[in-house]
């Protein structure tokens, strides 16, 4: 994640105002009826009714009326209903009970809702009822004394519209930032654990300021028929990842879509997924964020510039309404749902990219949206003096290793994984987990460890960027537990480096082909997700299309993003109608390609890069909800022959097995077979140049060691050159009548570039092979 702007200044943060007295809104509607629902009685519906009219409540615990409740239960509720779910505290017709301490949030049970939250320093708590829409509340409950247990109060409240419920909570207690408590009753605030976030339901609606309760807590309903669907366990090897933006994979008007940048329209692109040939979706950040955080002007276009990735959490268990088509409704969740079951059947799993090292109630300067007013001191890492450490970068940092937030991060990653059928999980400037409550390193952090371990989570795929914004970086030394896999940030560097053709860079683009053994050789290359691009920085096109960033449109007068981009521009700065630079370009950009889907690991490809998406020149677009990030669908027709290679080249990978190992090589031949698993070479067969000056080298896999010789497949060999000649390579021969054959060479205009599979044209002379300056060739074979 790309370093984002630092909060604007604000005033020392004061003490909080009394409590305005609330409104009188309209009362609740009584819930429908259900077979597992008490039934009530004539007298009980007048009585109910009557209270319906009644104005605000605010119910006090200590006041509530108790007398004649017994009676009242008997005459309203039916011989064979179970003794814990009888109400004993009414008021004004708002029934309730002591509730459930688990699980935390609010629960459906039978004839109500069971609320629980957690707070170990509030003094007291109230649980608010609003209508859905409703400027406020239609009542105020005070958890009594004797509802809390330990650090957690609950409550079930009996015979509300659970469609039309919205619900939020205000916290008693101190109000002292330097002892790191934030307490402040006049706010409502959101559960932590709600599972839908009402207030924002279409994306960049405008926001009424005014609202006392802006992102409001709802309830999710397990009705959903996944009928046989299930997470699909692909083995990790066998992914090919794409990672992409939901509302900018579609929102181009030339998606030609009609609810452009949801669920729903991602679902309508399938089809074009499974033709490039990924079977694995990265999701950038899907849970509730506000896109209106942090809003200012564009200074080229003076169109607001928007919280548009999402690194900046509200809520951790809640889809995002914006993205829905029928967010509007509050249908979110069943639309986000249809959507997986519609991936999963067509053989492709759903990563989420989760950020548990921040929120977006930023430092002492922010927004008090829930954690911070619920239990500041629990939430987030704090200094001494009480202000908020900063390793994300944005203003906090979540107490990920704090007992109580690493159970909540073990609920919410559970809940995904359960109700979502979630295949994995990538998690943000995941060094951060690793920090103790101090902020220093751990050797053991209890909740990674947590995390390797849990029965729920086994199957899902975890996934670490491994590094955070207060310096600390884990790439290769991240604690795994023979469980985790790592963001290989060294590939993209050392692959970026080779591709311009940098010094000393073949021995290091040889560990990184092989599943980089220098770091991960104790885990195997599955540990290593390559990457050359991802959604933080330079596109592949804008990678061989500019030597420097270009953000000036973010308005931060260019400081923001990385200077370290590893590019070239390949003679011109940006667009050029030169046709030799743009031939030039786009064979850079095949040869990353082929570098990335011949290597072995676990490749990730980065949305639009296969068809040349450019974001001109700017590596941080965290704030542009415009064409800079919006994927534009014409560049099919524009940019055909990208397409057509990379969909060739992951049909290759697919195709071979010995491309896509678990276990690292062995350098031998332990199959018989005449030849080691992996043999390296030069120009001369069997002799490889590592010197500083080399800037070209090949390797050859025997595809009789595939998956450790369990299957069969094609020898496979591939020369690189980043040198600016041609140069003429040897190629080893082959036995048993094999022949080789070229699948790709990337020296070549389209359509003789690159082959269709099984369709390969058999190499003339099988000695030796001329590849082209700044090319690639590829060999089977059979």
């Amino acid at each position: 994640m790309a370093t984002k702007p630092k909060n604007a200044a604000a005033a020392e943060p004061q003490a909080p105002a009394a409590a305005k007295p609330a409104a009188k809104p309209r009362a609740s509607k009584a819930a429908p009826a259900a077979t597992d629902t008490p039934l009530v009685s004539p007298a009980a519906k007048a009585k109910a009714s009557k209270a319906a009219k009644a104005p605000t409540t605010v119910i006090v615990a200590p006041e509530t009326a108790v007398v004649g409740i017994a009676q009242t239960v008997a005459d309203t509720y039916s011989s064979d209903t179970r003794i814990d779910y009888y109400p004993t505290h009414e008021h004004e017709g708002i029934k309730f009970r002591r509730g459930h301490v688990l699980p935390f949030g609010a629960t459906s049970v039978t004839g109500g809702v069971n609320f629980s939250i957690y707070s170990a320093s509030a003094t007291d708590c109230t649980l608010v009822l609003f209508d859905r829409g409703a400027e406020q509340p239609y009542a105020e409950i005070q958890f009594p004394d004797e509802f809390r247990v330990g650090n957690v109060y609950s409550m079930i409240v009996f015979d509300l519209d659970f469609e039309r419920l919205e619900y939020g909570f205000r916290m008693g207690g101190p109000y002292n930032p330097a002892a790191g408590h934030w307490f402040d009753k006049t706010k409502i605030l959101s559960d932590p654990y709600a599972k839908v976030i009402g207030g924002r339901n279409a994306w960049m609606a405008p926001p009424d300021w005014d609202n006392v309760y802006p992102y409001r807590s709802r309830l999710a309903f397990a009705d959903f028929d996944w009928e046989n669907d299930h997470p699909l366990e692909t083995p990790i090897e066998d992914l090919i990842v794409y990672e992409m933006h939901v509302r900018g994979f579609t929102q181009h008007p030339s998606s030609g879509l009609k609810n452009r940048g949801t669920f729903s329209a991602l679902k309508a692109k399938i089809p074009y997924l499974k033709e490039l040939g990924v079977n694995c979706v990265e999701l950038l950040p899907i849970y509730e964020f506000d896109e209106w955080e942090g809003t200012k002007p564009n200074p080229v276009t003076g169109e607001p510039l928007v919280n548009y990735w999402g690194y900046s959490t509200v809520n951790f268990f809640s889809p995002k309404a914006g993205y829905a088509a029928t967010g509007k409704y509050g249908m979110q969740v069943d639309e986000l749902k249809t959507l997986i079951k519609e991936l999963h059947k067509n053989g492709i799993e759903v990563l989420l990219d989760v950020v548990f090292n921040h929120t977006a109630e930023g430092d002492h300067r922010g927004h008090t949206i829930s954690f911070r007013g619920v239990d500041n001191k629990t939430y987030y890492m704090l200094t001494p003096e009480g202000y908020y450490f900063n390793f994300s970068g944005t203003g906090n940092t979540l107490n990920c290793n704090h007992p109580v937030v690493r159970n909540m991060v073990l609920d919410c990653l559970r809940y995904w994984a359960s109700e979502y059928h979630i295949d994995g999980f990538r998690f943000d400037l995941a060094a951060i987990l690793g920090r103790a409550q101090d902020g220093s390193p751990l050797s053991n952090p209890p909740l990674l460890e947590s995390l390797a371990y849990d029965p729920i989570l086994a199957k899902c795929k975890l996934i670490a960027e491994a590094w955070d914004a207060g310096g600390l970086y884990q790439v290769g030394s991240f604690p795994n537990y023979d469980r985790w896999a790592e963001w290989n940030g060294k590939f993209r560097d050392d692959t970026r480096q080779f591709l311009k053709g940098d010094e000393a860079k073949v021995g290091p683009m040889k560990e990184r082909i092989m599943g980089s053994p220098d770091l991960y050789s104790e885990r195997g290359p599955t540990a290593s997700i390559n990457f050359i691009t991802c959604h933080d920085g330079f596109t592949m096109y804008d990678m061989v299309a500019y030597n420097e960033k270009h953000n000036e449109a973010n308005g931060e007068d260019n400081n923001d993003g990385g200077n370290d981009n590893d590019s070239w521009n390949c003679g011109w700065e940006g667009e050029t109608d030169d046709e030799g630079i743009n031939f030039l370009r786009h064979k850079q950009i095949k040869n990353a390609l082929t570098m990335l889907l011949v290597s072995q690991g676990v490749p990730m490809l980065l949305m639009g890069d296969e068809v040349g998406r450019t974001q001109r020149g700017n590596n941080n677009t965290y704030c542009q909800d415009n064409d800079l990030n919006w994927l534009n669908w014409d560049n099919l027709k524009t940019n055909a022959d990208l397409f057509n290679f990379a969909k060739e080249m992951t049909r290759f990978r697919r195709n071979h097995p010995v491309l896509r190992s678990p276990v690292h090589f062995q350098h031998r031949d332990y199959v018989g077979s005449g030849y080691p698993d992996i043999s390296f070479h030069g120009t001369q067969a069997w002799h490889s140049d590592s010197d500083a000056s080399s800037r070209a080298f090949a390797f050859m896999l025997c595809g009789d060691h595939a998956k450790q010789g369990i299957v069969k497949d094609s020898m496979v060999y591939v020369a690189l050159n980043m040198y600016w000649d041609a140069l003429d390579f040897e190629i080893p021969g082959l036995s048993h009548d094999r022949q080789w054959h070229v699948f790709a060479n990337t020296a070549l205009a389209a359509p003789d570039d690159i082959h269709a599979n099984g369709t390969e044209v058999r190499l003339e002379n099988q000695q030796n092979i001329l590849v082209g300056p700044r090319s690639i060739v590829v060999l089977i074979g059979k």
